[in-house]
């Protein structure tokens, strides 16, 4: 049994982004630096168990058996040592050419697809493994290949990586593909703290009884996801407000333009769990420091951190008036 997602105590920050993406999976995954005990993987194996169950034709890899019914969310925990065999999955040739069959052991994005993929410690993960990751999570199909022969399977899944700065910094060309970043730290206020032990404490005395005491809330998170999910495509976004993002953008200095693609599904997306017909400048300013902080280059003349630097754009820029 997972513990309650609505439960969770603080971490704001990192709760919106994952419900964010959610509801819009194109957002390109989301990741959670911060100290370690901070409730990261918590989190996401609250959401993927609060989240309804699935076809089960849409999760996980399909042999070619269909399968009825409906299964739960999956979530997939990649260990640091994992081979790409284990990751992509392995063909194996001496049965395919002696038995003619395409005989394929799928692997951990197989078992990931329709769910989560969850990798702690990403910065940790050897960059051709990571390579691979964004490009089966941004493709949403999954191709392994050996000596001629090759097996595709869909492979859509939200990926979640989460990791210490201290601990070595992940390539900025490779932080840039996730599409949300959040940052996490332990909580400095006594109350929360004493809280969240209660939570905990709690939880694991009586876990069916605690999961009970917070299912009226879990409902209502689930019926916001499920009406987000539903109004999605039909919610606006103004060309002022577009202008707005893209002023933004140019502002702090984002390299490329996948910030702000981001930063319009990202707002998008959050008007939608809000019911709002339309993202606004509101709904842009909330997703900024998120979408954007993990795609600034380094300034040695401005020593404030990433989100200082967006907060300060996004004050001058409400001077000037969004046109």
């Amino acid at each position: 049994m997972s513990f309650p997602f609505s439960a969770i105590v603080g971490q704001d920050e990192m709760k919106q982004a994952l419900l964010i993406a959610a509801v819009d999976a194109r957002i390109g995954g989301v990741m959670v630096f911060g100290d370690r005990g901070t409730g990261k993987s918590t989190a996401v194996r609250a959401l993927a168990a609060l989240l309804p169950p699935i076809p089960a034709g849409g999760a996980g890899y399909q042999d070619g058996t269909p399968r009825k019914g409906k299964v739960a969310v999956p979530f997939v925990d990649l260990p640091l040592g994992a081979t790409e065999d284990r990751v992509v999955g392995a063909l194996d040739l001496e049965r395919a050419l002696g038995a003619g069959i395409k005989a394929f052991e799928p692997g951990l994005l197989a078992r990931a697809h329709g769910g989560f993929l969850y990798i702690d410690e990403v910065n940790l993960l050897e960059d051709h493994i990571v390579d691979l990751l964004l490009d089966v999570a941004a493709s949403g199909e999954n191709v392994v290949e050996r000596e001629g022969l090759s097996v595709r399977h869909p492979a859509r899944f939200v990926l979640i990586g989460s990791g210490n700065p201290e601990e070595g910094e992940l390539r900025p060309q490779l932080l840039d593909r996730f599409g949300l970043s959040v940052e996490v730290r332990t909580p400095q206020d006594l109350q929360q703290r004493v809280e969240i032990l209660k939570r905990c404490d709690a939880f694991e005395r009586e876990p069916a009884s605690f999961a009970e005491s917070w299912r009226r809330a879990e409902a209502k998170t689930l019926k916001r996801i499920a009406r987000g999910r539903a109004a999605l495509s039909a919610v606006a976004m103004a060309d002022a407000v577009m202008t707005f993002a893209s002023r933004l953008c140019m502002a702090v200095g984002a390299d490329g333009l996948r910030g702000e693609l981001t930063l319009m599904r990202a707002s998008r997306a959050l008007a939608a769990l809000d019911g709002a017909p339309a993202a606004t400048v509101d709904h842009v300013a909330a997703v900024a420091p998120m979408a954007l902080r993990h795609r600034l280059r380094r300034n040695v003349l401005d020593e404030t951190g990433s989100t200082s630097r967006i907060e300060r754009a996004l004050e001058e820029l409400a001077g000037q008036g969004h046109g």
